[in-house]
């Protein structure tokens, strides 16, 4: 695909606030955004110059959206991966490939998928039944975690197992198809945030540290407290994903930092990332801005870091704080148009940036 000149449009699946913050990224660069969502009145859908409201699967809706625009990207990993095989086969530019949708989104397929390119995970076993189950906790030991393989995120769809004796009731929770990891005790941990050109172009943010509260994200630093051999482990374990799928767009990758500061890969986004919200002033080019560069077939923008920054969270009535926050000179404020406040909705965040003296 030849670089897209300003002007151009944008299709983003989904309009939640990461597809917001796109849309507002790609404004500054010149260009138009249209957005595919099932849900009225999104936030993405308010800052952008298109809305298309149907469901996943509607496929005469896929295909009207498609020639609306020049090129098409996600803004969250549970858009469905046929729905974006459904706009490639319709001739469409998709990006990332459906293929590393479709992995992110199964829990097993993703461990094994690292495990493929070298990369530790936790021990990990399919479950598709009660006796499956029993014999994975036989093998990988308890504590040990049991996950809905598909559509679990801010730690919903997850229980922990104690002992064998917890197997039937987490058994009976979840159900199948599922996946059982063995517990990471893990000192901290840290995701990598990275992005690859159509060109094939690598360019990495500063390795971050965060902090979740009930399974959610809370806060993240950066500079993280990890040592250099662990950022260099980092870097290459993302950058094999990246060459294995051919990938363009920004891809995140949380990790487990051990004791001994080796990773364990817990988890991939193939998408902007929560962790990375603090890039909008904390680095020369956010990862919004990345993103938005790398589908459109830009060269990929610096990712010099410009101080210390500490970005947490606005959950639930958090973001009832708007106006002393507002107020603190020390802040940056950033909420997400989102109408309605409840418990575990991520609904702002705040960014707070120590600049470096040299």
């Amino acid at each position: 695909m030849k670089p897209l000149a300003p002007g151009s449009t944008i299709g983003i699946l989904g309009g939640g606030q990461l597809g917001r913050m796109l849309s507002n990224a790609a404004s500054e660069l010149g260009f138009d955004v249209c957005i595919f969502t099932d849900e009225h009145d999104s936030p993405a859908a308010r800052v952008s110059a298109r809305t298309f409201v149907a469901p996943f699967d509607d496929r005469g809706a896929l295909e009207e959206f498609a020639r609306h625009v020049h090129v098409i990207t996600t803004e969250f990993e549970n858009v469905p991966a046929a729905t974006a095989k459904a706009l490639m086969d319709a001739g469409a530019h998709v990006r990332p490939h459906h293929h590393a949708l479709a992995v992110a989104q199964d829990r097993f397929d993703e461990k094994s998928f690292f495990a493929s390119t070298g990369i530790a995970t936790p021990a990990f076993a399919a479950i598709a039944n009660q006796a499956d189950l029993d014999a994975a906790i036989t093998e990988i030991g308890a504590p040990s975690i049991l996950k809905t393989r598909r559509f679990g995120y801010d730690g919903r769809g997850q229980i922990r197992v104690m002992s064998p004796a917890d197997a039937e009731a987490a058994f009976d929770k979840l159900g199948a198809p599922g996946i059982l990891e063995a517990f990471c005790p893990f000192e901290r941990e840290v995701s990598i945030i990275c992005a690859r050109s159509q060109d094939g172009q690598v360019a990495f943010y500063d390795l971050c540290e965060n902090e979740h509260k009930n399974g959610i994200l809370s806060r993240t630093v950066v500079p993280s407290r990890a040592n250099a051999a662990t950022n260099v482990a980092a870097r290459a374990a993302a950058q094999r994903v990246l060459e294995a799928f051919g990938y363009i767009g920004v891809l995140t990758i949380e990790f487990f930092v051990m004791p001994d500061g080796a990773l364990i890969a817990n988890e991939m986004a193939p998408r902007v990332h929560n962790s990375g919200h603090w890039t909008i002033e904390g680095a020369l080019t956010s990862q919004f801005e990345q993103h938005i560069r790398a589908v459109a077939g830009w060269p990929l923008g610096p990712t010099t870091r410009v101080g210390d920054i500490e970005m947490s969270n606005l959950i639930g009535a958090d973001a009832e704080e708007w106006s002393e926050l507002a107020a603190d000179p020390s802040a940056r404020l950033h909420l997400y148009g989102k109408r309605d406040s409840r418990d575990g909705r991520k609904m702002g965040h705040v960014t707070r940036l120590r600049l470096r003296e040299d």
